[in-house]
């Protein structure tokens, strides 16, 4: 949820395999609409032949029956936690991102050129940041585990797990010291105040639960960071030693050259490798890893699990084949549209309605071409340039992630409510 510089070496371009045939820009338009087609083909194989397939898990409303009953159900939830910002809540999903990561991590160190996107953003505090999201998230499901079988309905426990804890680790640097505080921040910040959101405001005007999940992140985070300004243990923000140690700034003319020269290496760089590889990244930017082989160990373990019970990921809603869609969908369009922002900034936020509006719109009015598609479009074009509109008005030492968090609220309860006023969209029972 936060900047990164994409360090893809040159590759040939379909342009180019074609004798420039085919334009760059039409190629990465291809490159987009073969992933979709093919996302949307292999969704409509899971949602057809699933049913028939044996049911080897235990279903979602089993499994969260007795995740505060037995230590192994419970670390089982936690686990699952991990892969809940995506809507899928599976442990095999969790398992398989945290595997990816890893190998992300090890690759990165070793200077691979498989790596893909540097993990974490190439800051090399994948383990610390790792570290105090479980930490965190541990204590927000053991603090406020309570309300799950106090009301028998989800709560959003997991919120820690993909903002205060990450995030203060990315301003603040590596240490026990800076990780057990974020951790304890979060807990203690993000998941009461998503708590409240979404039992006495989402449920009751029957809004999307990601609204109270990202309004607990946001908010949260806003009184994270103003306090952390006046702990005494923790080190002074990365930002600012950076500062202090960088050189100073150019001529503004030369800057502006080098600035365009960067912008234009970047776009050669931009094939329809990169378009891929970029949608794929960004199903892991909600935990601040941004990395493609994390995001295939993620959907790859979450496609097992509805492979092996349709009515574990997702709640149980058995709607992973179009969540999938709908994210696919969006993230290929966002990072289409904003190509050249990405070969500008060398980071856009394309990654939020990933994990918001379209799989919300799903959700709220279930597995139809319009919910998938409307949802999908319409949060590819608003959600990413109101977060970094927002991100670039926070202080140096508040993650910028708060941007993107608001932007989700914001589009989500904008656009889905609206949606249902719209004829072919009804809501899911």
């Amino acid at each position: 949820m936060t900047s990164s510089t994409d360090t893809e070496p040159p590759r040939a371009t379909m342009a180019r395999a074609a004798g420039g045939a085919v334009s760059p820009g039409l190629a990465r338009v291809l490159a987009g609409l073969a992933l979709v087609a093919t996302t949307a083909a292999a969704a409509a194989l899971l949602d057809r032949f699933t049913d028939a397939l044996p049911h080897w898990l235990p279903d979602y409303a089993t499994w969260q029956a007795g995740a505060y009953s037995q230590a192994g159900d419970f670390l089982h939830w936690w686990i699952g936690d991990t892969s809940e910002a995506q809507f899928y809540k599976s442990g095999i999903g969790s398992l398989g991102m945290l595997a990816g990561a890893w190998i992300a991590h090890v690759a990165w160190k070793r200077s691979r050129r498989w790596a893909g996107f540097p993990i974490s953003y190439g800051t090399g505090l994948w383990p610390w940041l790792l570290a105090s999201a479980l930490l965190g998230l541990l204590l927000s499901d053991i603090a406020w585990g309570w309300t799950l079988p106090a009301t028998g309905a989800w709560q959003p426990t997991f919120v820690p797990f993909v903002s205060v804890p990450p995030a203060v680790v990315l301003i603040y640097g590596a240490g026990w010291t800076v990780a057990a505080t974020g951790a304890v921040l979060g807990a203690a910040l993000t998941t009461p105040i998503a708590l409240l959101v979404v039992n006495y405001v989402c449920v009751p005007l029957d809004l999307p639960s990601v609204i109270g999940n990202v309004t607990g992140m946001w908010a949260g985070a806003l009184l994270a960071f103003l306090l952390c300004r006046y702990l005494p243990w923790l080190p002074r923000p990365l930002t600012s030693q950076n500062s202090e140690t960088s050189d100073a700034p150019g001529h503004a003319g030369q800057e502006d050259a080098t600035a365009g020269d960067q912008e234009a290496s970047a776009r050669a760089r931009q094939g329809p490798f990169w378009v891929v590889r970029r949608v794929l990244a960004d199903f892991t930017e909600p935990q601040f890893y941004g990395n493609e082989i994390a995001s295939i160990g993620l959907i790859g373990g979450t496609v097992l699990t509805y492979l092996l019970n349709p009515l574990t990921p997702v709640y149980g809603t058995g709607l992973l084949p179009a969540v999938l869609t709908a994210q696919f969908l969006t993230a290929t369009v966002g990072v289409l549209l904003y190509q050249r922002r990405w070969a500008a900034a060398g980071w856009y936020p394309t990654f939020v309605p990933v994990v918001s509006v379209a799989p919300a719109t799903v959700l709220t009015y279930g597995a139809t071409v319009p919910a998938v598609i409307v949802g999908a479009v319409l949060g590819a074009l608003a959600a990413p340039p109101l977060a970094a509109w927002i991100s670039k008005r926070l202080p140096a030492d508040f993650h910028p992630f708060i941007g993107n968090v608001i932007s989700m609220a914001i589009c989500t309860l904008a656009i889905v409510p609206l949606l249902g006023t719209l004829p072919g969209f009804t809501t899911a029972s």
